[in-house]
């Protein structure tokens, strides 16, 4: 092909949270590289997911999802960091749940860049029975936004993310590939691993507890046939601890043994990981901790 048809750019993907971002970008690529979970904004760093065809390349770029419920320097950071991606990128998909629009959905909305393509993207449409009620959402959904195109998915089941890709295509910049085709994200494995433990905390843990907390790699040794990860979790304060812990270690125990099983999946390899909970008093509200994390 003539490298002057081939396309490739940015594409970020935006909208409050738990509307299923991650899952649409490890759907699109192929690969887990975000992490998921129930819980609201469990996406902290931007991760760039990277799928790459005959004619195109995307980099899709998962933002954390915008939100003013939990109000400290890290939420203001993660809010800060949708703000910078929206104006930096080459189109934007801004997804929300079938026939729910809310004002935490407006409140995305009206961050929406005007001098940026944004595709509306309705996840969650195997819980929309009916047609005609779905193509009633969809018209009021524009009336708030001249989209340029919109495209109904299940993330979840990988329906109609095809479809999503076309109308995608036509808005990124014609261009050479910025990665090479074998490569799924910008992120390294030690990264990777920091975000698989951190998406257990989220699994596990009670609804506020994983919001005060950070997870950090102390060691990474590789051996023949065997990685050695250590890592730390974070927390404010000792009370926090103990409930990371659980009684008799039990929960800290089912968190390692997860994320650990999913390592060995990603790695390819044996791995031996220990995870232990540590006091870092003030790290969410201190913005110097949080440049420490790269936040």
């Amino acid at each position: 092909m003539n490298e002057q048809d081939y396309r490739c750019g940015f594409v970020a993907i935006v909208g409050r949270p738990n509307v299923g971002k991650s899952t649409l970008m490890n759907h699109l690529i192929g690969q887990k590289v975000s992490i998921t979970s129930k819980k609201a904004q469990t996406t902290r760093h931007r991760v760039n997911g990277i799928h790459t065809e005959e004619a195109a390349q995307f980099v899709f770029v998962d933002t954390p999802g915008f939100q003013t419920f939990h109000r400290n320097a890290l939420n203001d950071v993660l809010n800060q960091s949708v703000r910078d991606t929206l104006s930096s990128v080459d189109c934007v998909l801004f997804v929300l749940e079938a026939k729910r629009l809310t004002g935490a959905d407006r409140e995305v909305i009206a961050l929406l860049p005007k001098n940026v393509p944004v595709v509306l993207v309705v996840n969650k449409v195997d819980r929309a029975k009916d047609r005609d009620e779905l193509a009633a959402f969809i018209a009021e959904c524009r009336a708030e936004f001249p989209f340029v195109d919109v495209e109904a998915v299940s993330a979840k089941h990988g329906h109609r993310l095809a479809e999503l890709l076309d109308k995608v295509r036509p808005h990124l910049p014609e261009s050479p590939p910025l990665y090479p085709d074998d490569m799924v994200t910008d992120k390294s494995v030690r990264f990777m691993a920091t975000e698989i433990v951190r998406e257990k905390l989220f699994r596990y843990l009670g609804e506020e507890l994983p919001y005060a907390m950070n997870v950090e790699v102390e060691l990474w040794e590789e051996e023949e046939g065997l990685t050695r990860i250590h890592v730390a979790v974070l927390v404010d304060k000792d009370s926090q601890k103990g409930i990371l812990i659980g009684k008799g270690g039990e929960k800290l125990k089912k968190i390692s043994t997860e994320a650990r099983l999913d390592l060995e999946k990603l790695l390819d390899a044996k791995v031996y990981l220990k995870v232990w909970a540590k006091v870092k008093s003030g790290w969410a509200d201190d913005v110097r901790f949080l440049k420490e994390f790269g936040l």
